[in-house]
């Protein structure tokens, strides 16, 4: 009777699961149908499917040949990456995590000075005192509900993912202390090489296939064991005796092992590269993609370093680097908004401007602004609303002055440790070549640098400047950035009191957002449709926006945010047609940071700027558009700049995240125009020849 039982539930118990299964299924292809019919109706968008059936959120190495950029040298270890890529058709890789740096914090020299600071600070102040205190209470009391609502989800989710976490500690607290490390260390093995080899996150469709699953399984196991107890009672009272007696004595234990369910992990660390073992929280994993730069990195083969840096507020900054610590040229990439250094190198050996520095010899550093949710500043008990509080002009007179003082000290030092009778600098000479690239936002904050350094007579020592479509003028742009200039300028009392940055305000919602990534990727209809609606809210630009919220930075544990105030300072630079610094809203504001009543223009000062500037625009751009980079060419070329410009096919994610072989070769020329000072070239060879001398004569 009891077998008869058994394959009954069986039966019904997959019955049950083929049936849930092909539901989903159904409901999403009709989903997904739906949106193929909605996009074919669509003017223009027909043949949107064609493209993204290719669609990768991963690196990709698939290509016939080498780059243009890369036939004059590239590392024995990627050029066996790229064959082993054509020969195999491989079309990404996945990449594990590694141990975490060690922080290592450096206190660079303060670029601006104390009294500015504070008086910035207090113009911020004045600035918010206007606030509507009351709109801002009703709106509020709207507020709080809806976020209660929406976490309940998360709630739930945190519930399911404990309950089904604590059969797996208790069951293996059965083993003996040594059995269980050792099947865990064996087993994480396992996971690692799958892991390299498969993509191991999971979309929301996934996880309700995993979580329909689990139910139906917990609800045909206490079926089971109902009618089991009802056929049998005698010898299953006498088992339950017995349970319960002999996990009496270990209870204790094991409800601390559930309490604190841990894994082991073999990772090797960056000094010493023996195998340590690092605690990871089963509630820790969601199944989503959390890479770091550094992770890609170390993974296609490169050498890497993390540099921590405090600005002279306090923020703490993410100085990465591909370190060549003899090379006399070097270049500093810095991102746009809502981005990070991961943008420079998203693309894979072949298809990244950072990669493709590196392999033509350049020392390559890439900047992160502040602005990251986790909130990184020396004060650990700094408020968001005061976290938040900067514009534009932090990012260009804090930001990138500390991180260029960094690389100038760091290669300083390094030079002359490999050279000792090296010759000091003077004030007109130092001892390596620098370039910046920098795309969007990064554009108009490195622009800001060069002129208030100039004008602050420090040196900014730079030699070249490439600025992929950067900003600065905006005022030529589609109706949805021109409302949005609106609504943030006259409602900017009340949303910088409840929006003081803009970012997915929690980890449910952040991991909600990369799994979303993961489903449309899978779904190219839906996919579709998605990049469609941003493209039409963006003014028509056809960056991949849908594949970009699939990479890792914005990932479950911290994301990189925009300050309210950043946007408000690109609302003021497009309503005022001029490139300027910061309106603190006064005249009095102004005269305590600038002295004088209106911002620095930096467009009237660019007749300052004493390096070649390449602008580069893309004809696809609607963020930025053409135009508005042809703005800055102008004003340039009419004082004097050596400035030359040129437009490429592109949308305006395409310059950092899509792989255009064209814009590398223009970018990497670009570069090769510097040349290192021959005059250390000549005290480097003396030196080596003076070696050479001295060696000859003991002999």
């Amino acid at each position: 009777m009891q077998r008869v039982v058994d394959n009954v539930l069986a039966v019904t118990k997959e019955s049950v699961k083929t049936f849930t299964y092909e539901s989903l299924n159904n409901i999403v292809r009709f989903i997904n149908g739906l949106s193929a019919i909605l996009l074919a109706l669509l003017p223009g968008k027909a043949n949107i499917l064609e493209g993204i059936q290719g669609w990768e959120l991963r690196p990709t190495f698939r290509g016939p040949r080498f780059p243009r950029w890369m036939e004059n040298g590239v590392s024995s270890f990627n050029q066996y990456i790229h064959e082993l890529a054509v020969d195999s058709d491989v079309s990404s890789l996945e990449y594990s995590s590694g141990e975490e740096y060690d922080d290592v914090y450096d206190y660079p020299d303060t670029p601006s000075s104390t009294s500015s600071r504070a008086s910035s600070r207090a113009s911020f102040t004045d600035y918010s005192r206007h606030h509507m205190d009351w709109i801002q209470y009703i709106l509020l009391w709207i507020l709080v509900p809806v976020k209660f609502l929406l976490g309940i989800p998360f709630c739930l989710f945190r519930l399911v993912y404990s309950a089904v976490s604590k059969p797996r500690s208790v069951s293996g607290n059965q083993h003996s202390a040594e059995q269980s490390h050792l099947h865990a260390r064996v087993q994480s093995l396992k996971d690692q090489i799958i892991h390299r080899t498969t993509d191991r996150r999971r979309g929301i469709i996934e996880d309700l296939h995993l979580g329909m699953e689990i139910f139906i399984e917990a609800v045909f196991d206490f079926v089971h064991k109902a009618v089991y107890l009802l056929l049998s009672p005698s010898e299953a009272f006498g088992k339950l005796f017995r349970l319960f007696s002999s996990h009496e004595r270990g209870i204790e234990d094991d409800d601390n092992v559930v309490e604190n369910a841990t894994i082991y992990t073999a990772t090797l660390g960056e000094n010493d590269r023996t195998p340590t073992e690092r605690n990871t929280d089963f509630r820790q994993s969601f199944s989503t993609d959390a890479r770091t730069c550094q992770d890609v990195i170390t993974e296609l083969g490169y050498p890497y370093e993390a540099i921590h840096v405090i600005t002279a507020d306090g923020y703490v900054l993410l100085l990465e680097r591909i370190p060549r610590r003899d090379a006399r040229k070097a270049v500093y990439l810095q991102h746009g908004v809502f981005d990070s250094s991961m943008g420079w190198v998203s693309n894979g050996v072949v298809g990244s401007p950072a990669f493709a520095a590196y392999d033509q010899g350049y020392d390559v550093f890439l900047g992160n602004f502040r602005g990251l949710v986790s909130r990184e500043h020396v004060n650990k008990n700094i408020s968001s609303r005061e976290y938040w509080r900067y514009s534009i002009n932090e990012h260009g007179t804090e930001d990138i002055p500390a991180m260029v003082d960094k690389i100038h000290q760091v290669k300083t030092a390094e030079l002359k440790l490999s050279n000792p009778e090296i010759e000091e600098e003077n004030n007109d000479n130092q001892l390596y070549k620098l370039c910046a690239i920098s795309h969007s936002l990064g554009g108009a904050s490195m622009l800001m640098y060069i002129i208030t350094r100039r004008i602050a007579e420090k040196p900014h020592r730079l030699s070249r400047l490439i600025l992929l479509s950067p900003a600065g003028f905006h005022h030529d742009s589609n109706v949805v950035f021109s409302m949005a200039e609106r609504v943030i300028f006259f409602l900017a009392p009340i949303l910088s009191r409840i929006f003081p940055a803009f970012y997915i305000p929690t980890r449910f919602f952040r991991m909600l957002v990369n799994k979303l990534a993961r489903d449309l990727q899978n779904l190219p209809a839906v996919g579709g449709l998605v990049q469609t609606l941003f493209g039409y809210v963006l003014g028509g630009d056809s960056s991949n926006w849908v594949g970009v919220l699939g990479t890792p930075h914005y990932n479950v544990n911290d994301m990189p945010g925009v300050s309210f105030y950043v946007g408000l300072h690109l609302a003021q630079i497009k309503r005022t047609r001029r490139f300027r610094m910061f309106d603190y809203g006064s005249a009095s504001a102004n005269m305590k940071v600038y002295g004088s009543p209106e911002p620095l223009d930096i467009g009237e000062h660019y007749w300052l700027i004493d390096i070649p500037v390449d602008l580069v625009a893309g004809q696809k751009d609607k963020v930025i558009r053409p135009s508005m980079v042809k703005r800055h060419y102008k004003l340039m070329k009419e004082v004097g700049v050596d400035v030359s410009f040129n437009e490429f096919e592109y949308a305006h994610l395409d310059f950092t995240f899509s792989h255009h072989e064209e814009l590398l070769s223009y970018v990497m020329s670009r570069l090769l125009l510097v040349k290192t000072n021959p005059k250390l070239e000549v005290n480097k060879r003396s030196l080596r020849l003076r070696k050479k001398g001295q060696v000859s004569a003991t002999g």
